[in-house]
């Protein structure tokens, strides 16, 4: 088992946060990734933090704040806006993507 954390942000309707499981991270998971919630989650030691949800983008910011080297991965439907579009690793339709095809490239 791998000590690699992945923090997940917002509603997991297509159940991501189970496929990066299935790759030996560990997973916490937060609804509203406020800057309490997401250090609470381990943001601050998290290897991936993976936002399902554009509306709260702003997360993105503070998650890099805690964790510079994060790679953040927005796996949500919808556009993620332009201020945060640049601080985005990977940003992934569910629609087109499997969650265990996006966990398998997450590298536990």
């Amino acid at each position: 088992m791998s000590d690699a954390i992945a923090v997940v942000a917002g509603t997991d309707d297509h159940g991501i946060a189970d496929a990066i499981a299935a790759e030996g991270f560990e997973v916490t998971s937060v609804d509203v990734a406020n800057r309490p919630a997401l250090e609470d989650a381990g943001i601050v030691d998290a290897r991936v933090y993976v936002l399902t949800e554009v509306e709260q983008a702003t997360s993105i910011s503070v998650a890099k704040d805690l964790n510079p080297g994060l790679k953040v991965v927005v796996y949500a439907d919808g556009s993620l806006p332009d201020f945060a579009r640049g601080q985005a690793d990977l940003m992934l339709d569910p629609e087109l993507f499997e969650p265990a095809d996006v966990a398998a490239e997450l590298d536990a």
